[in-house]
């Protein structure tokens, strides 16, 4: 009677288990390489400076070497809610955010859907032309503007017909604010809104005509929702660079004034900071706006990865 008995098992040692690891990590390193450097200059020019401010929130400095930084805990954010000047800064903000949107999305969205009509080399040069303001240096463009807006007889006012203080008048300063900025950001606008309409594809729009359906109704049923993902990025552009992109020309224009009526949350926090010398001050209130102007990228962010996944 003959048993059969299985062969036994043969287990490789562990030595030669490890160059296939070590193979699979070699393969795999390549890539983080690569991302090695640039993963290096944002954690020393990005987080590290943030996580710098947020500890510099809780302490008192007047920014001098010799003198100390005395922690005060909570006590910056507390006097943060109590300043009237937070709030009517956090409402100026809101009106430069609302005050840009005609000149970040709706305007360039009208424009470059007419643009669509003209082809060839025309087509080239008058997007050259509207993006020309963009290449022009905002504290160039803020002296150039400030000649313009000068009372009594500048320019503007000698074409208008009227005798209006643009830059020092509390009802004009904001809006004359607003419009440069506008004019300064129209052209970036415009070349994102054709580059969202050039990756459209226009059988889409050719299937819709041979259906029978008029150049309005391609335009609100099948271009505005293609194009959602590209206007949903330009309006999270607005609400988190607007003040922002503000800054140059009223830091050297009106400094925010008259009576701070150009002050918004990021020249008052650069105020507390490099005006008053109260870095810890400073500090607390661009912690509260990146927390703000954070949950309001993250719900943008996450609407426009929802329509883009629905245009799939």
């Amino acid at each position: 009677m003959f048993v059969e008995v299985a062969a036994p098992a043969v287990v490789l040692p562990p030595r030669a288990a490890r160059p296939a690891l070590v193979r699979r990590v070699l393969r795999a390193t390549p890539p983080y390489l690569y991302l090695l450097p640039a993963l290096a200059l944002l954690v020393i020019w990005t987080y590290r400076p943030l996580v710098q401010t947020a500890q510099l929130s809780f302490f008192s400095w007047n920014l001098l070497p010799t003198q100390p930084a005395t922690p005060v805990g909570l006590d910056n954010y507390s006097r943060l809610f109590q300043l009237p000047a937070v709030g009517q800064s956090v409402l100026r903000t809101l009106e430069v955010i609302g005050g840009l949107v005609p000149f970040t999305i709706l305007v360039p969205l009208a424009v470059g859907l007419l643009s669509q009509r003209i082809h060839g080399r025309a087509r080239a040069v008058y997007q050259a032309l509207v993006f020309a303001p963009l290449l022009v240096a905002p504290v160039a463009s803020a002296t150039v503007w400030e000649w313009l807006l000068e009372p009594g007889d500048g320019v503007v006012n000698r074409v208008l017909g009227t005798h209006v203080n643009w830059l020092h008048d509390t009802a004009w300063a904001q809006p004359a604010i607003i419009l440069v900025t506008g004019w300064h950001l129209i052209g970036f606008a415009v070349l994102v809104v054709s580059a969202g309409l050039s990756n459209i594809n226009r059988d889409y729009a050719e299937a819709a005509m041979i259906d029978g359906a008029s150049r309005g109704q391609i335009t609100r049923w099948i271009t505005l929702p293609l194009l959602s993902p590209t206007l949903v990025f330009l309006a999270l552009m607005t609400v988190l660079l607007s003040a922002q992109w503000t800054f140059p020309l009223i830091d050297t224009i009106t400094q925010g004034g008259p009576s701070g009526a150009t002050t918004n949350v990021y020249y008052l926090l650069w105020d507390y900071s490099f005006h008053s010398f109260d870095a810890g001050l400073g500090t607390a209130a661009g912690m509260l706006l990146f927390v703000a102007f954070g949950i309001v990228a993250a719900g943008l962010v996450l609407l426009g990865e929802k329509l883009t996944v629905h245009d799939d």
